[in-house]
């Protein structure tokens, strides 16, 4: 699977939906209710920068990670604009190397579903401990199986955009994963469409296996909520947003 290539370049159009500003304020509660300092987040996994951003208007030092070279390019113009002193650097989440602990980390919008393996998961988790400060929060989510199986699944969506239109293809596998295959048809200056394309799978992980990692590796689970809420899961819930503290080293 090739991951996000030309894609980064459009993302931001394709997720108007995504209410950054809101995500911002809900981890910001989190952290001041649960966690031991409220001064350095790490966005893992920052994308184009979005919560980054956001993140650094309610007062936080922003480190944004991730692998994507073309997301972080959108990211750094975002920066260049606001003027917001954020940090970017280009790592995997399972090779994260920061020079020091941090307070909370945040990890959101399915990344952790785009990791290939259950090895990989434990690697992040592993990384994401190393330099989470003690009494610090890690706070992710995850694509439940329902959304895989009901709502992703085998169906195909749409965007038709201002100068652009995506068609997006999803193949349901029998380990729960989906296949996502990305059409996009841009318009040029002579009115003529250019078509490129993007693929990348996303997993699922099971709750009780991401629950054994966390306590593994010295998170205590405060909560599981339905998406960006404080509402508890249902068996229709969509997106899992698991709080966690990370434990004294002692």
């Amino acid at each position: 699977m090739s991951g996000y290539g030309r894609f980064a370049y459009f993302y931001d159009r394709l997720t108007q939906n995504v209410e950054y500003d809101r995500i911002a304020a809900l981890c910001d509660e989190l952290i001041k209710k649960y966690g031991s300092e409220r001064e350095v987040v790490l966005d893992l996994a920052c994308g184009t920068g979005s919560l980054s951003e956001e993140l650094a208007k309610l007062g936080y030092d922003v480190i944004g990670v991730d692998l994507s070279d073309q997301m972080l390019e959108v990211a750094m113009d975002k920066r260049f604009d606001s003027g917001l002193p954020i940090q970017y650097l280009r790592q995997s989440m399972t090779e994260l190397d920061l020079y020091g602990a941090v307070d909370a980390v945040i990890c959101v919008l399915d990344s952790i579903n785009h990791l290939e393996h259950m090895e990989d998961v434990k690697k992040t988790f592993e990384r994401v401990s190393m330099f989470t400060c003690d009494g610090g929060l890690f706070i992710f989510d995850v694509n439940t199986v329902y959304k895989h199986q009901e709502i992703l699944a085998d169906n195909a969506f749409c965007y038709d955009l201002d100068g652009l239109f995506c068609a997006w293809q999803n193949e349901l596998n029998d380990d729960d994963s989906v296949n996502v295959y990305l059409d996009f048809f841009e318009v040029r200056e002579d009115g003529a469409y250019e078509r490129f394309s993007e693929d990348f799978t996303e997993r699922i992980f099971g709750e009780s296996e991401l629950e054994r990692l966390l306590k593994e590796y010295d998170f205590q689970l405060i909560g599981k909520f339905d998406g960006f809420s404080d509402k508890p899961c249902t068996e229709k819930s969509q997106r899992i947003l698991y709080v966690c503290k990370r434990l004294n080293r002692g």
